[in-house]
């Protein structure tokens, strides 16, 4: 057995105590965090008002979204970018597209795309890394941008009222629990046939369980449906029989090849300028796979502002667990003042939190706007957030610019807003990262 090298022992435990209550500041912060709690005792009001929900930039949307008690908050931030378009083009007061659409058939593809993920690595040992990272959450709410591409091409996109939230939507823990183990022994049978051909034929069977619970717990999606909108100024639109990608051509009108991802990851192992994939990320088998172009934080910065600047909002994925304040809706550092309550000095870089799993992008929101100084630079963004109005200010955050440097990770924009030079260096071979690498970190 090996001899224990650090254990604590009651002098040490006598000199601990003496040391922390030897000193004010600790005593005033213990008696603050213990009645009223950590995140509320290191709250900073001063730095709060040093972010003011007013912005130089700001673009209108419509009511706020609430993603409830599921993962989906990728595809709540996508839709609200896509609703903007249809709100903006059509004189709309407010407008929302239903995010269960898109909800159900992610969730069919990833069951599908696990499958083959099986058979792909069906002489990898069940107890290995690499299938126990994928029997882990096969059919997780997360994803990732241009897995909202794949089946927004696929399958387009409908309005709320055409398929509203059912509560399997809004809290998705019961549906997402009884496919995982259903596609756990579907694993299980699909590794034990030799054939080719006969584990095609087992897929099929199999998906068409998956597709039965789906509908069973989501509802059926509808094939074509009727619309009618009505503007400010009481003009009626309407169509009849309208599909779901003729809705998302016609009505919202972006071109998804042209939008892309963005990373800022400064860690040793992705050098900058480069693209990367993701083995074994996606959703739709035939679809795109994931690919990233990481950028300095600057550039990032700069097509984001271009962007916003030309009228439309972004896409973007961040750590928001650090350094929020929730109830004020700020992110910042100075603002969530844990190290000055705890009296300690996070000192990773950008690069050390996500080589030291510290930090990775787990939750997309879009941005809405930015306040510009004197000298054209960025000091706050105006962010929507997909939790409901009682989350932060009526639903709306803002992040200063420290903030974003160090833990925005993502944004997808339109390649235009890129000089031609970048924009090029996208359409490299990407660089492919193991499936548990913190860029294959999924929004939720």
């Amino acid at each position: 057995m090996t001899k224990n090298i650090g254990e604590i022992s009651l002098s040490d435990l006598k000199s601990m105590s003496k040391s922390y209550g030897g000193k004010r500041a600790n005593l005033i912060a213990g008696n603050a965090s213990v009645r009223a709690g950590v995140a509320s005792a290191a709250t900073d009001f001063q730095a709060i008002n040093n972010l003011p929900f007013t912005f130089s930039i700001d673009l209108k949307q419509g009511k706020i979204t609430d993603q409830k008690h599921s993962g989906r908050c990728w595809i709540f931030a996508a839709l609200n970018t896509f609703r903007f378009e249809v709100i903006k083009k059509y004189n709309l007061e407010t407008f929302e597209l239903s995010q269960s659409y898109v909800f159900f058939y992610d969730k069919l593809e990833k069951a599908n795309y696990f499958l083959n993920n099986v058979i792909r690595t069906k002489d990898e040992p069940v107890d290995g890394r690499l299938y126990s990272f994928l029997a882990a959450d096969p059919i997780c709410d997360g994803g990732q941008w241009d897995m909202i591409r794949n089946i927004v091409r696929k399958y387009g996109v409908v309005p709320s009222f055409a398929y509203p939230d059912s509560k399997n939507a809004e809290n998705s823990t019961w549906i997402d629990d009884y496919l995982t183990s259903l596609l756990r022994e579907d694993a299980r049978k699909l590794r034990k046939i030799k054939s080719r051909k006969a584990q095609e034929e087992a897929r099929k069977s199999m998906m068409n369980d998956v597709y039965r619970m789906l509908a069973i717990a989501l509802g059926e999606p509808p094939r074509k449906f009727d619309l009618t909108l009505t503007d400010k100024d009481d003009k009626v639109t309407q169509e009849f029989g309208i599909t779901p990608v003729e809705f998302f051509e016609k009505y919202v009108g972006i071109d998804l090849n042209d939008r892309i991802s963005l990373i800022n990851a400064p860690s040793e192992d992705k050098p900058m300028n480069k693209t990367y994939t993701v083995k074994y990320l996606g959703n739709v088998e035939e679809g795109d796979p994931v690919k990233y172009l990481n950028l300095k934080i600057d550039e990032i910065k700069e097509a984001v502002i271009a962007q916003l600047k030309d009228g439309h909002p972004v896409w973007f994925g961040s750590d928001c667990g650090k350094f929020m304040v929730s109830k004020e809706g700020v992110f910042d550092r100075e603002a969530a003042g844990y190290e000055k309550l705890f009296d300690i000095k996070y000192e990773f870089t950008k690069g050390d939190r996500l080589t030291w799993h510290d930090s990775a992008m787990n939750h997309a929101m879009v941005i809405l706007g930015v306040n510009l100084d004197k000298d054209g630079k960025p000091n706050r963004w105006r962010i929507e957030n997909s939790w409901g109005k009682d989350a932060g200010n009526d639903g709306y955050y803002v992040a200063s610019d420290s903030w974003f440097d160090e833990f925005v990770y993502q944004v997808v924009v339109d390649r235009k807003y890129l000089p031609k030079k970048t924009s090029k260096l996208y359409d490299q071979e990407p660089l492919s990262l193991e499936p548990w690498d913190p860029m294959g970190t999924l929004a939720d």
